[in-house]
């Protein structure tokens, strides 16, 4: 390495004559002389007929130019990003980044997407639907092709490639809350969601032969959080790709059930399909903004993409985003099909009546109970946990790096062992706390939508055009101009919409009282 530096910075102290610069028989041994009233080089004949000797010259030079090419777009790597869990191991591929993006782009919030047909009906819900996944894989490409945007630097977080695009104190406060919020949300409502399905998976085990009630909703909580916080031992997002494997089989698994299993059987009594009747137009409105929420909260996971395509190895040659837009292109075929299928069949099974709270599977469980096998009904339960603790490992990760960058950031070292335990641990605690005292945030499904929705749809166009700078007014730019800024306004609407929805219709606010 201290060789290439040698060469890279005497390369501009390299001083060649004009004439040697312009029609060198070397490197353009065909080219016509500048000046027409001086005569032609004879080295030019020379080079054109003496091809033995011409030809391994210009391999040559050929060879040293791509060398110096690549020399000159080597990654400068922060010697932080080593001691970080993130970015501690770059020995990804399209397999790890489709496990990956399968695991976290499927999850509970796929459970609760037919109810946004409920506020849109069967057209504007299924349009509302194929344009959210069309707009979120756009934003998604886009990402993907920042991550190297600028040669030799990769942006391997989502918050650096927003400090990098808006500046370092605006590139903070647009993405640092969202971020943060969106990742431990998603662990706080896990946490909730998959507490709640160990504890149907023991009543549907046990049935009458055990007392189904000997443990709490907070001690269902407790023994998933012990789970997720051993698995979060693993030291680094590569290391957990068989468990995002894991993740993926069991959230496809338990999505066909959920949908094939509700339109196989008998429509409960009184299902209907119009739109439910608001007593306002503004409740009217405020119920399509926070359904439009759902459809957008179902679509995240955005501020993992770059952390992803950061475990992969990158050159010049092969770039990192040749393997994660692979890897991303096969996952994302399979969440549309999954989401798709779970938004369709869930909605054509129960209409307005599925339940509000629990969604698809409090649905199974309210209205086929008794005409579904409890084995079904056991694993569907089963697979929704797993998935739940392996999404659990992907959405901490980026917590976990923030953590341990303040450690190394002041020491300038790697975190100890046990301080990476510790931190862990704290924040398995702090998420298990939060899920007891706000056990109601699983319902705010179109508020977190609304807010995480800049993040998926909108920063990634503006955070492109002021990174590659697009000429004005041509299509890409205002291609991208138009969608970041119906991004901004649409989450500010979202957020507004469920706020107005959550004060008109009410909500069960039970602090420190998990039910």
């Amino acid at each position: 390495m201290s060789q290439l530096s040698e060469i890279k910075n005497s390369s501009p102290g390299l001083t060649i004559p004009q004439s040697q610069s312009s029609t060198s028989p070397i490197v353009f041994p065909d080219a016509p002389s500048q000046n027409p009233d001086t005569p032609e080089s004879p080295f030019i004949t020379v080079a054109r007929m003496v091809t033995p000797l011409a030809s391994p010259m210009k391999k040559a030079i050929s060879g040293m130019q791509t060398y110096l090419a690549e020399v000159g777009h080597i990654t400068k790597l922060d010697p932080h990003d080593s001691w970080l869990p993130i970015t501690e191991s770059r020995n990804g591929n399209a397999c790890y980044a489709a496990f990956h993006t399968l695991s976290s782009g499927i999850g509970f919030q796929a459970l609760v997407l037919p109810l946004a047909f409920t506020a849109l009906g069967w057209v504007w819900g299924f349009v509302s639907l194929c344009l959210g996944f069309i707009w979120q894989l756009y934003t998604l490409w886009l990402l993907i092709q920042l991550h190297e945007s600028v040669p030799g630097i990769r942006y391997s977080r989502y918050l650096r490639l927003s400090m990098a695009a808006f500046g370092e104190k605006l590139g903070k406060i647009l993405a640092l809350f969202p971020t943060l919020y969106l990742a431990g949300g998603t662990c706080v409502s896990l946490i909730m969601i998959g507490g709640d399905t160990l504890k149907i998976f023991f009543h549907t085990v046990c049935g009458t032969t055990c007392n189904a009630n000997s443990l709490s909703t907070f001690e269902w909580y407790l023994i998933f959080v012990c789970t997720a916080v051993i698995l979060a031992q693993l030291p680094n997002l590569n290391s957990i790709a068989g468990v995002s494997l894991i993740g993926a089989i069991t959230a496809v698994t338990y999505c066909t059930l959920t949908w094939a299993l509700s339109i196989s059987k008998t429509k409960p009594l009184g299902v209907s399909y119009e739109p439910l009747e608001m007593k306002s137009e503004v409740s009217k409105i405020c119920s399509v903004l926070n359904a439009l929420g759902i459809i957008a909260f179902a679509f995240r996971g955005h501020n993992l993409v770059l952390e992803i395509q950061g475990t992969m190895p990158s050159n010049l040659k092969s770039p990192s985003r040749v393997p994660m837009w692979k890897g991303v292109k096969i996952s994302y075929l399979i969440i549309a099909c999954c989401l798709f299928s779970m938004a369709i069949g869930g909605y054509w099974a129960y209409g307005n009546l599925i339940p509000a709270n629990g969604g698809m599977l409090s649905a199974l469980d309210k209205y086929h109970r008794n005409d579904i096998s409890s084995v079904i009904l056991g694993l569907t339960s089963l697979f929704i946990v797993i998935n739940s603790l392996t999404s659990f490992q992907i959405y901490a990760m980026p917590v976990f790096d923030n953590l341990e960058f303040r450690y190394t950031s002041k020491k300038n070292g790697p975190c100890p062992w046990w301080l990476r335990t510790g931190l862990r641990i704290f924040f398995g605690c702090l998420a298990f706390f939060l899920s007891v005292a706000l056990p109601f945030l699983k319902d705010l499904a179109g508020l977190l939508g609304g807010i995480a929705l800049p993040l998926t749809l909108a920063y990634p166009c503006l955070m492109w055009i002021r990174i590659k700078k697009p000429q004005k007014y041509t299509g890409l730019w205002c291609l991208n101009w138009l969608l970041g800024s119906l991004g901004m306004v649409l989450s500010v609407l979202l957020v507004f919409g469920a706020i107005w929805t959550i004060a008109t219709q009410g909500i069960e606010l039970h602090f420190f009282k998990p039910q």
